[in-house]
């Protein structure tokens, strides 16, 4: 075996310990970046819950407001059947006092 060089062990050690530095910081990026994708997920996930919550809420408003469109077009209804009678005998009337 060849007798190493005076500065050959440490350049090798330090190249190694370069890479081991890079590849530390490399995995610390990975994990930077897979944990503010999990914060995001997080954030998402509590905003559909929030438009979820905000859709069951507006659809009881909805069925509440068609529930009273029916009951005022069944009252308008009504209201229009008792003009109607109420007209035909106030007709009745007129006409009986001309004769």
């Amino acid at each position: 075996m060849n007798a190493p060089e005076a500065g050959e062990p440490t350049s090798v050690l330090e190249a190694a310990l370069r890479r081991f530095d890079s590849a530390v910081d490399a995995l610390e990026g990975a994990i930077e970046r897979r944990l503010e994708v999990e914060r995001q997920e997080a954030a998402l996930a509590q905003q559909l819950h929030v438009l979820g919550a905000d859709r069951s809420r507006l659809a009881d408003a909805l069925d509440g407001a068609q529930a009273r469109a029916d009951r005022l077009d069944t009252a308008n209804d009504e209201v229009a059947r008792r003009l109607g009678s109420a007209m035909e005998t106030i007709r009745a009337v007129l006409a009986a006092q001309e004769r």
